[in-house]
């Protein structure tokens, strides 16, 4: 990445890390220390993870790069306030979910006014393409394409805690800070979209099990 700044501020980050690996703070201690390389250490970390969470709630391949490009570039910038980060993951995912959530604002806010416009004129405009899911990449069974679309058919909030819980497998405490609400709020809400799922995927005649 394309990089520059400084800084030089102690961090207290935690991360999940392997045996022998370096952990968050370590690294984000370089990157304050002005070793700008180091974040790419970061980033290559994540970028995987926080792909396939931002694909899955987009459902769009340079949308989502877009995003994740975005979420670490916001994160660099704010690099002065790493000390003050609880849990550096954490606060990623709590970067890409919001960028997410504002592009599928953005979208329905287009739509309404492509609609709008639409009604006023003979030609209209055509609408972006917002249904586009993983249905659309190579190699994807139709099982993959139903779960898929079952999923990008969940309410917003609904979506991006059951992505966060069923393929991140992130803790009720770790989502409960990304989505900034209660634990108990958090377990509703997954239940609530693993029960939406279930019916959604009985009624096109699958049943993936998944456990309310």
């Amino acid at each position: 990445m394309g990089l520059e700044g400084g800084g030089d501020s102690m961090l207290m980050v935690n991360s999940r890390t392997g045996l022998g690996e370096q952990s968050d703070v370590d690294v984000l201690a370089e990157v304050a220390s002005g070793d700008i390389d180091a974040y790419n250490k970061i980033v290559r970390r994540y970028q995987g993870r926080l792909y396939n969470f931002v694909f899955r709630f987009v459902g769009d391949r340079e949308t989502a790069e877009d995003i994740v490009q975005e979420t670490f570039l916001r994160a660099f910038r704010k690099r002065e306030e790493y000390r003050a980060i609880a849990n550096f993951s954490t606060w990623l995912f709590t970067i890409a979910g919001n960028l997410a959530k504002s592009e599928l604002r953005r979208r329905k806010r287009w739509r309404l006014f492509s609609l709008h416009r639409d009604e006023e004129s003979d030609t209209g405009m055509e609408l972006p393409d917002d249904a586009m899911l993983p249905d659309q990449v190579a190699e994807s069974s139709l099982a993959d394409v139903q779960i898929q679309e079952a999923i990008a058919s969940l309410p917003d909030n609904y979506r991006q805690v059951i992505l966060l819980r069923d393929v991140e497998g992130m803790s009720y405490h770790e989502i409960s800070e990304i989505v900034n609400c209660p634990v108990g709020t958090v377990k509703s809400r997954v239940n609530r979209a693993r029960l939406k799922l279930q019916q959604k995927l009985k009624n096109e005649g699958r049943d993936v099990g998944l456990e309310v």
